[in-house]
This record gives C-alpha cells, structure tokens and sequence, in this order.
C-alpha cells in the first residue's frame, strides 16, 4: 500500500531527517518527499493504512502539519 500524506515541509534539510528518522520507525517502508509540489507530499510505500494515524501523530509531534490525502 502506498499512503500519501499532505505536509507543511518546506526545506529539503528538515525533509531528509524526517525521512531518516520515519525509517527507523517503519523499517521496511520506502519513504519520500516530494517538496515541489504544491501540498509538500509526504509517500510511504510499504506501510499499512493502520499505520497511517502514527505517522499523523508522529508528525505532529515533530511539528509539522500532517493529512492523510485520499
């Protein structure tokens, strides 16, 4: 499952530690951001939808804005 999560990340720096940290977190998930876009998307491929509240709150956490787009 591939989940796609609108964020506030505006600075390729701040992307990579939250790639970085998530992966230790979700180990078998492929993570990315993609910053040029509009609505700053967050991918998490290899994760479960279940999950996906987690990462909501886990985002959060950090500071950053969080929602999970369908």
């Amino acid at each position: 499952m591939i989940a796609i999560f609108k964020t506030n990340v505006q600075f390729q720096m701040d992307a990579l530690q939250i790639v970085d940290s998530l992966e230790k977190k979700l180990v078998n998930a492929k993570i990315n951001f993609d910053l040029e876009d509009c609505d700053k998307i967050l991918r998490i491929a290899g994760t479960n939808s279940s999950k996906n509240q987690y990462i909501q709150h886990y985002m959060q956490q950090l500071g950053y804005y969080c929602e999970i787009l369908d």
